[in-house]
């Protein structure tokens, strides 16, 4: 998984992408519920959304490490834009995966906890290399946990899903084209 060398950058990627599907959330919540002022960028009518920002920001970050190679700070700002992009992008991960609908859909977070759960691995674990028998029992203890833990969260963000979602598209339908 991780190495000494890249444990630092995936972290620094890792808050960034959080803090910025938090951020992007709240933003959106605000700005349908009437809370802030419509913010969305119109381009002939067409609603621009923030996932296009994300894969620009991607694309931009992309070409500066493949072309720039950059070290020291240059690197860790190159992490936290990449972060930022990722969670613009994936923040809207089911309106680019099925192509429209509303933007409170089920695979936008599923796709934030999977990539959030990638990262804090690349951030947090120890190299496959340094695994000791122990880890290897942490392991598969961690993904038995996760399992059990991950059909419980299905289930409950199920029922949060049929009590909050009538309500997220009532406010996703008034707000701005």
């Amino acid at each position: 998984m991780a190495t000494s060398r890249m444990a630092p950058l995936a972290r620094i990627v890792l808050y960034a992408f959080l803090m910025t599907f938090i951020a992007a959330r709240v933003v959106v919540l605000l700005i349908m519920s009437r809370r802030l002022p419509d913010l969305y960028l119109y381009l002939g009518g067409t609603h621009v959304h923030h996932l296009n920002y994300g894969i620009f920001l991607l694309s931009l970050v992309g070409a500066y490490l493949l072309f720039a190679r950059p070290a020291g700070r240059a690197l860790s700002g190159a992490g936290a834009l990449y972060g930022v992009g990722l969670g613009l992008t994936f923040d809207e991960f089911g309106m680019w995966l099925n192509l429209g609908g509303s933007y409170w859909q089920r695979a936008s977070w599923d796709a934030v906890v999977i990539i959030a759960g990638l990262l804090a691995l690349a951030a947090f674990a120890p190299a496959v290399k340094q695994f000791r028998p122990r880890h290897w029992w942490s392991a598969a203890l961690m993904a038995v946990a996760t399992l059990l833990v991950s059909c419980l969260l299905y289930e409950s963000l199920k029922h949060a899903g049929h009590a909050a979602m009538p309500r997220l598209l009532e406010l996703e339908s008034q707000s701005p084209p």
